[in-house]
């Protein structure tokens, strides 16, 4: 298995530095106090794709204003200001949070970042939506947990399901027993994942990178991908890899349908980076088994086609679909009860079917706020229990995917007959 040097301790004392048991980084937070009818002063950190749809759905909430956009990447931000020339470009995010006129902040930086801008903005008086996943590492969310109690900030994390009506209304169903037992939860991506190709040496650091900045609590090494700005994520010192950029939210809700409220106290990963050779080092073929007491909760990464011959020609054309509901896509969750299985894709569409396989009617979805309208709702009531995705259980669904990659690493490497032999 390739691996980068990781130092947990460097890590830990950055944010210690910042936050938590550590030195204040702020001497002066501001604390304004919202009323209903004021107007939410936001600045979003992290302007890539995902930053750009935080900027979309904040603008169109009433009451809220993007004032700032923050990108250690300067070239990020000039779209911003072509769209609205008022609002702010900041490459470093704690001048952010020295402002005392921003009441909160939503971030889509990269993962390893997470934790320490929600520690910092918490200490700074900000309320803040955090991407998924929500940290980097199990301890590191806890820290994020701590902060938002400490300082009574609202935390939201970014799994956007929890606000999707159907799937509201399937957790309920599901803990009024309506199906019957749980037996089992298999939650999936399986999608296409091509290689990001080999780099013999570092790649050069896009121009107008603060690469220092981009880089904070995590390892300034150079990079060695070729695409600097997407890849980080297949590279275990920034990202979690499929499991964590996609597959969080389907773990999610999958804790969610089983009522679960803690980490699993076992967890099995099989897999690998499996079909090609590249640079990456996160697996893009596992299967990891969170052993609940009451029912498993199974995910599984696939991001190769079904056949070989599409890696060639037409990538994409032959992924797996659920085997329960086979003209389904690949990205969603299937809970198996006694009486029938549920299926709920990416997108929040509920299909069930009984334990026959015929289609049953699937729960009618109530009107919803959706996930930012819902952190706007929070920060102005100051109530923890307003959220869809507060920071607790966010915090827990990403620590599933953190003890998945754990085991996946901690495990030792086999082939095929070896693993074959230990099955008997």
């Amino acid at each position: 298995m390739k691996t980068r040097s990781h130092s947990i301790s460097s890590r830990r004392g950055f944010l210690k530095k910042t936050a938590i048991g550590g030195a204040a980084a702020f001497a002066a937070p501001s604390f304004n106090v919202l009323g209903a009818n004021d107007v939410v002063r936001v600045a979003v950190i992290g302007v890539g794709a995902r930053g750009a749809g935080h900027i979309k759905s904040l603008r169109a909430i009433e009451g809220v204003e993007v004032v700032a956009v923050c990108d250690p990447d300067a070239s990020k931000m000039n779209w911003v200001r072509k769209d609205d020339p008022n609002v702010e470009q900041i490459e470093d995010f704690r001048e952010v949070l020295d402002r005392n006129d921003i009441d909160a902040i939503t971030t889509a930086a990269p993962n390893h970042w997470h934790a320490a801008m929600t520690v910092m903005g918490c200490q700074a008086g900000k309320h803040v939506y955090v991407e998924k996943p929500v940290s980097h590492s199990i301890w590191e969310g806890r820290k994020m947990v701590e902060a938002a109690r400490k300082y009574d900030r609202i935390v939201q994390g970014g799994t956007q399901q929890r606000s999707c009506p159907a799937p509201q209304e399937v957790a309920r169903d599901l803990a009024s027993g309506m199906y019957g037992k749980v037996q089992w939860v298999h939650c999936m991506k399986l999608n296409q994942r091509p290689p990001i190709g080999y780099v013999t040496e570092p790649a050069k650091i896009p121009d107008g990178v603060d690469y220092n900045l981009w880089c904070g609590p995590a390892s300034d090494d150079p990079p060695m991908r070729q695409k600097f700005h997407y890849d980080w994520h297949w590279f275990y010192e920034y990202g979690n890899g499929d499991m964590g950029n996609q597959g969080i939210h389907q773990m999610d809700v999958a804790r969610w349908y089983l009522g679960e409220d803690k980490i699993a106290p076992r967890s099995m990963s099989i897999g690998g980076r499996l079909g090609y050779d590249d640079d990456g080092e996160t697996p893009n073929t596992q299967i990891v088994y969170h052993d609940y007491d009451a029912a498993p909760l199974i995910f599984e990464t696939r991001g190769l086609p079904s056949a070989r011959k599409f890696q060639e020609d037409g990538w994409g054309a032959n992924m797996n679909t659920p085997e329960e509901f086979p003209d389904e896509k690949g990205i969603g969750v299937i809970v198996v009860c006694e009486g029938g299985c549920v299926y709920t894709s990416a997108g929040g569409k509920v299909r069930v079917k009984d334990a026959d396989g015929n289609e049953m009617e699937a729960p009618k979805p109530h009107d919803s706020e959706d996930i930012f309208a819902n952190f706007i709702s929070a920060v102005k009531s100051r109530k923890v229990e307003d959220q869809y995705a507060d920071c607790e259980e966010t915090h827990i669904s990403s620590s599933l995917c953190h003890t998945g990659l754990i085991s996946h690493r901690l495990g030792a490497l086999m082939s095929k007959g070896e693993v074959l032999d230990q099955l008997k």
